[in-house]
């Protein structure tokens, strides 16, 4: 189901309230009966509809993803990931990364789809992930060009090649700075909003490694899922990095903006619901194996098999209807 939001519908998520009035009901798919058995919902003001719901059949069961502003109570099931640093419940599924779309089978049929398009390019190939600024941390174009030097340096020093794809939040002068800083043979993709032909499911299967930035759990979660060697780059430097305070209970207070010193604050003292602390995720991929920051030496155990948290959710949901 597509809603559209009014600008004020953060106020009935943070009262939890079960209600419409932060829902564009001109410019959203109808809300009436017949009332479904099981709603499943993420951020904004998807709460107040959900509980809006659940007057109209009580029955219904709600499942969250992500981390709910209200109780845990009034949720059926939540599935979430360490960085919400949401406590142990009954009715809470911690899975160690967040779910994705990017199966094996749809890897290989993209990969097998792009391979001529990238056949000139020299082997091996680098995938490159690209993010952006996130809360504490910002992806500036001196980021970006360090990222671009070092992504370089590796396809270099064995005669490869790089697949670069950036994102919704990557921005226009990163973008611009990370593609000047290339230097080896080099496929660059810049993302676009509802763009006909993406790669990026064809670099995962293409890629005998992947190099993706720190600030997107999502991303390397899909990297992480391909089994293949998976490298953090710190979008952050010195005292602002990422790694600067990772075995720190508290990440430092001060950040490279106004915002950048806000999210910090949060983080350290505000309700989890209110932020999220992505160092929580880094280290337990690298305390795993699964992955390693780049630069670092490649870790010398055998990573543990990649958990299928969509499997584990599904069974969970299907739980909440004895099947």
């Amino acid at each position: 189901m597509r809603l559209r939001y009014r600008g004020h519908e953060g106020l009935q998520r943070l009262l939890s309230l079960p209600t419409l009035a932060g829902v564009d009901l001109a410019g959203s798919d109808p809300l009436s009966a017949p009332w479904p058995d099981l709603v499943i919902c993420s951020g904004r003001g998807a709460e107040a509809v959900a509980f809006w719901l659940k007057r109209q059949n009580p029955a219904l069961r709600i499942v969250f993803v992500g981390t709910p502003w209200a109780a845990l109570s009034r949720f059926d099931l939540v599935i979430t990931t360490p960085q919400y640093r949401l406590a142990d419940a009954p009715n809470v599924l911690h899975n160690q990364l967040p779910v994705h779309d990017a199966t094996p089978q749809r890897i290989a049929a993209e990969a097998a789809r792009w391979e001529a398009r990238l056949g000139a390019l020299p082997r091996p190939f680098t995938a490159v992930l690209v993010g952006g600024s996130s809360g504490p941390y910002l992806f500036t174009p001196e980021a970006a060009r360090r990222l671009g030097r070092e992504a370089s340096a590796i396809a270099r020093a064995e005669g490869g090649s790089l697949l670069f794809t950036t994102s919704a939040r990557t921005g226009e002068a990163a973008t611009a700075a990370l593609e000047s800083a290339i230097s080896v043979p080099s496929f660059f993709h810049r993302w676009q909003a509802n763009a006909s032909d993406n790669p990026f499911h064809a670099l995962l299967g293409l890629a005998s490694r992947i190099i993706v930035t720190a600030d997107s759990i999502s991303m390397m979660a899909e990297a992480i899922s391909t089994a293949k060697p998976v490298l953090l780059f710190d979008i952050e430097e010195g005292a602002y990095a990422i790694r600067a305070d990772l075995d720190a209970p508290r990440i430092g207070w001060r950040g490279r903006s106004l915002d950048a010193s806000f999210f910090r604050l949060l983080i350290n003292h505000a309700p989890a619901r209110f932020s999220r602390d992505l160092r929580v995720v880094h280290r337990q991929l690298v305390q795993s194996g699964q992955a390693q920051w780049l630069g670092d030496p490649s870790p010398q155990a055998v990573p543990p098999p990649v958990e299928d948290g969509l499997a584990r959710a599904v069974a969970r949901i299907r739980g909440l209807f004895g099947l």
